[in-house]
Formats: C-alpha cells, sequence, structure tokens
C-alpha cells in the first residue's frame, strides 16, 4: 500500500508540474496552433524520438525515487534516502534532462522556434535551481553522501559509472 500511495503521489505530482512545464506552457503560451504533419520529416522523426527519451527518462527516475528513495521529486516532499542507481549512477540531474529531451522534442517536432527560446530559458532555470537549491538541499540532508555523490558523478554531462569512494568517520586514535 506504501508503494502505492509513492507512485500516486508521484503521477499527481508529473499531472500537476512537469504536466504543466511540458505541455500546457509551451503548447498554450509558445505554439498556440501546433498543426500535426500532413508528411513527417526528419524533424519530425527526430523530435518524436527525443521525446519519447525524455519519457522513458523521466519515468524511470520518478520509478527510482519511489521504489529506492521512498518519495518525490517534488521539493515537498523529497526521497528519504540518496538514489544513486539507474540513470543516477551516470548523471546527477537526469529527471532535469529527460524534462528538457520531452520540450526539446516538441520544439523539434513543431518546428518551433518559440518552444526552443523557452527550452533554452527553462534550461537556464532549471540550472539555477539546482545550484541555488537542490544541490543546498541535498547536502542538508544527506551530509557526506551527498559530497561522495557529488564527486563521482557530474552534474549535466553523462559518463560512465566510477567505483563509488565513500566517506569513513576518522579513527580515532587513543593511546
Amino acid at each position: 500500500m506504501k508503494t502505492f500511495w509513492l507512485l500516486l503521489k508521484n503521477a499527481l505530482f508529473t499531472l500537476l508540474g512537469p504536466g504543466f512545464v511540458v505541455g500546457w506552457v509551451p503548447l498554450r503560451w509558445f505554439e498556440r496552433r501546433p498543426q500535426w504533419p500532413e508528411g513527417w520529416t526528419w524533424h519530425h522523426w527526430g523530435g518524436s524520438g527525443l521525446f519519447a527519451l525524455g519519457v522513458v527518462t523521466y519515468i524511470h527516475c520518478v520509478w527510482l525515487f519511489a521504489t529506492r528513495g521512498h518519495g518525490t521529486p517534488a521539493p515537498f516532499d523529497p526521497p528519504r534516502r540518496l538514489v544513486w542507481r539507474g540513470l543516477y549512477k551516470w548523471v546527477r540531474n537526469p529527471l532535469y534532462l529527460g524534462l528538457l529531451a520531452l520540450v526539446a522534442g516538441e520544439a523539434l517536432f513543431l518546428h518551433s522556434r518559440h518552444i526552443l527560446v523557452y527550452l533554452i530559458c527553462l534550461a537556464c532555470v532549471v540550472h539555477l535551481v539546482v545550484l541555488g537549491y537542490e544541490e543546498g538541499a541535498l547536502r542538508g540532508n544527506f551530509g557526506a553522501m551527498y559530497e561522495d555523490y557529488k564527486r563521482a558523478v557530474p552534474r549535466w554531462l553523462p559518463r560512465k559509472p566510477r567505483p563509488i569512494l565513500q566517506t569513513v568517520a576518522p579513527f580515532d586514535i587513543r593511546h
């Protein structure tokens, strides 16, 4: 029942948070009359692929937050445990990269310069939120464990996981 409740909270957050950022804002404010193409060209296929990659990435991250972290991506209900599995071994912010891939897929599919400008602004805002709030909050919640994670995993550009080097308490030397 607890896992079901977490998945339900994550689904609700997805509808309200990313649903607004990825769906409503770009399609309502930046591309008011999106057109379904009569014939698909390279940018429709590329946009669809990028969008699908974003969906899979986002779902994977939310699943890990619920099952491993026992929380949600929402700042008011963060994971209780540090998630250092799956895509989180490769990059510290795969959820945000998934959301940016969704918006990039929309921009490419709709061939929309307006949504592209929104994507650039969104990427800047996300970066500032990560630097200004999230990293400090994670440091406060998880301490040295998060510092180890920061040293081992890059913020934005994925790379092959390194062996985990964990911080240990200093030895107590008493004579």
